[in-house]
């Protein structure tokens, strides 16, 4: 191949390189902004309200607790608060919060007897963009059924 075909070639790569590199950032771009927090309903209150179906496995007056439609392990359960009260994810909490905070975390427990993860399991809740948040309404991630590795994702 003589000179002026590889640089030919190098210039052409390079442009492709600086394309390809322009539409990766557009799409992290697109998917920090659309990760963002709005007023409108979210999946989870749709969810709430009944508009769109889920396998619940508990529900009371204060919490539902159902099947994960994604699941990242044998057992992945989301459990949310009924009422949002402003509580979008955990960096948003008042002391307001407490109460449903803890109601959170006691029926993660509740749940993973119900489940049967007397081996143990995990609780994760992801916050904001960063954090891995994709719905922002506060929710608790229980997984089990699987040795979980340290450290995670």
């Amino acid at each position: 191949m003589s000179k002026e075909n590889i640089s030919s070639t190098s210039s052409r790569l390079a442009v492709l390189t600086s394309h390809l590199s322009a539409v990766v950032m557009a799409s992290e771009n697109e998917a920090a902004v659309a990760a963002v927090p709005s007023d409108s309903p979210t999946i989870f209150d749709k969810i709430i309200n009944k508009e769109i179906p889920s396998k619940v496995v508990y529900e009371d007056d204060k919490v539902l607790a159902f099947r994960d439609i994604d699941p990242q392990a044998p057992t992945h359960i989301l459990i949310i608060p009924k009422v949002k009260d402003g509580l979008t994810g955990l960096s948003k909490a008042e002391e307001r919060h407490c109460e449903i905070l803890g109601r959170l975390l006691y029926t993660a427990k509740l749940v993973a007897k119900q489940e049967g993860l007397e081996d143990g399991f995990r609780i994760v809740i992801n916050d904001g963009p960063n954090g891995g948040q994709s719905v922002f309404h506060i929710h608790v991630h229980l997984l089990g059924g699987r040795q979980m590795n340290w450290p995670p994702g």
